[in-house]
């Protein structure tokens, strides 16, 4: 279980000593020095300075402090009866491409509230970053990807603190975690030179700014804080992730996969860390391989086989409509240690019995027949898709073995492997093992962590001490190239088979098989 320290809340109570002819500092400056003990002293607005005086002789020269983090120094946002029921909330957001998930946050309590997730509203101009980033390559066109996201926050605020019974007006901090064009484009940047040679964003730390410059349901002086990014491919939402797993604090060397459309690793220790992102993903998204989805209701994720039929499990247990990325492997798992499909993850025909079908002229198997599935149409899974997921399986597997060659160990050495995104919450590494996805290491090795950037952006809502850690983890962070990796695509055709060229890598794969 991952254990954090948070260090001061945002939200801090204070009791001043009453106004006197031997003590006549003026209010505000006497509120700042309670505020500051022996760290440096915050600064306020000026509506504050309108309401402070007031306020602190209603409340007997007490109050509650709303602070965040200025990018150069705490900032006293507001003050708050100390005997009153007003909350200070915040937001966290893991802004995906697919994607948008927000969670709202007490930030006295340091509790969660309520959670809501939406689809990326830039979807409509493009599912991939290529197109939303050519599109916002003129000003209106940047406006309109701007306004969209920003508008989709905004409702999501409202549908948080309509959840919860609160007003959006008490929310004061905004924290958004995202891959480094995603930022750019919910900030309105142009962001057109990020994929152009050689690469470089507007900027990789946009640090803390006022809400109001993207949002509309804020307090007026709320801040938005954003994850710093290390460049065109390592975002914030994997400096999020980093800070969430703990794997730049211990002695121990740890890995953290997180797999979309790409798939990103850091590996490391409180001393060093070392990051790489490669094209793993494809066949486990939405849109690419032919039958793969994003998680959702009523979505396959786990797939085991009991006799001749196969067993699928789908999210919130609907009748299934389609097949997420864990839940395709755990399928291809199933059929290889069912010798439905040979190492070359091909389909065998006599092994398949009447599962095997052909779609325009290709093999395909039967996953889910038309009158268990909730679409009325066959489940099946093409041979196409097979292929492109054994290109996935190798590139993920070789990515990781990169990554370890590249600084000397070996997957033996590795204490943790953290598993997260979507993608981690579903995964079973048993199943990854079994088509030499991932290393056959003991599974107690292996922990999910869910949606690392979205947790990652909760924690900068409980403490102070975690905006300087993640710009400090964004400093340590050296980034290998994998397309410049001469011998990467070497490995990368070794890995190609289930589970390997070499199955003595994977002895509890082998083992299996034997079994059976």
């Amino acid at each position: 279980m991952i254990q954090h320290d948070h260090g001061l809340g945002w939200v801090r109570p204070v009791r001043l000593t009453t106004p006197s002819l031997s003590d006549n500092s003026a209010d505000m400056d006497r509120l700042l020095r309670a505020l500051s003990g022996a760290g440096p002293r915050p600064v306020a607005g000026f509506p504050l300075l309108q309401k402070v005086s007031r306020s602190l002789r209603q409340w007997d020269f007490a109050a509650r402090c709303v602070l965040f983090d200025d990018g150069s120094g705490l900032r006293l946002l507001d003050i708050l009866d100390p005997q009153g029921e007003s909350r200070a909330l915040g937001v966290a957001v893991d802004l995906g491409t697919t994607r948008i998930v927000m969670r709202l946050v007490d930030l006295e309590r340091k509790e969660v509230l309520s959670e809501t997730v939406m689809d990326n509203p830039q979807i409509a101009v493009g599912s991939d970053i290529l197109t939303r980033i050519h599109h916002g390559s003129t000003p209106e066109g940047m406006d309109a990807l701007k306004r969209v996201v920003g508008e989709a926050v905004d409702n999501g605020m409202e549908t948080l603190c309509l959840q919860a019974g609160l007003s959006s007006d008490a929310i004061y901090a905004v924290i958004i975690s995202g891959n480094t064009a995603m930022t750019h484009l919910f900030m309105g940047l142009p962001a057109g030179h990020i994929i152009r040679e050689p690469y470089i964003p507007v900027t990789n730390i946009p640090g803390t700014l006022k809400a109001d410059l993207f949002l509309t349901h804020t307090n007026p002086e709320g801040r938005i804080f954003f994850f710093p990014n290390i460049g065109s491919y390592f975002g914030g939402d994997l400096i999020s992730g980093i800070l969430y797993s703990g794997i730049h604090r211990g002695e121990e060397i740890s890995l953290l996969v997180d797999v979309g459309t790409n798939a990103e690793v850091v590996l490391g220790n409180a001393d060093w860390l070392v990051a790489c992102a490669g094209a793993a993903g494809p066949a486990l998204e939405g849109g690419v391989s032919s039958m793969g989805m994003t998680a959702g209701a009523a979505v396959i994720d786990r797939v085991s086989i009991s006799g001749d039929d196969f067993t699928v499990g789908t999210i919130d247990d609907l009748p299934p409509v389609g097949m997420c990325g864990s839940g395709f492997i755990d399928l291809a798992a199933v059929l290889f240690l069912t010798r439905m499909i040979d190492p070359k993850g091909k389909l065998v025909e006599a092994a398949c019995g009447n599962r095997y079908t052909e779609e325009h002229g290709l093999p395909a198997i039967v996953v889910v027949a038309a009158d268990a599935s909730g679409t009325g149409e066959a489940i099946t899974v093409s041979q196409a898709s097979l292929d492109s997921l054994i290109r996935s399986k190798a590139a993920m597997y070789t990515i990781l073995e990169t990554i370890v060659m590249k600084v000397g160990v070996g997957f033996g050495d590795l204490e943790k492997i953290y598993v997260a995104g979507t993608f981690g919450a579903y995964i079973d590494p048993e199943s990854a093992i079994s088509i030499g996805m991932i290393p056959d290491l003991d599974r107690s090795r292996y922990e999910k962590i869910g949606n690392s950037s979205l947790e990652g952006a909760t924690l900068v809502l409980y403490g102070d001490r975690y905006i300087p850690e993640a710009n400090a983890i964004r400093d340590r962070i050296t980034y290998v190239e994998l397309n410049v990796d001469q011998d990467f695509m070497i490995r990368f055709s070794g890995a190609k088979f289930i589970p390997h060229t070499e199955p003595e890598l994977f002895p509890t794969v082998v083992a299996a098989m034997a079994k059976g």
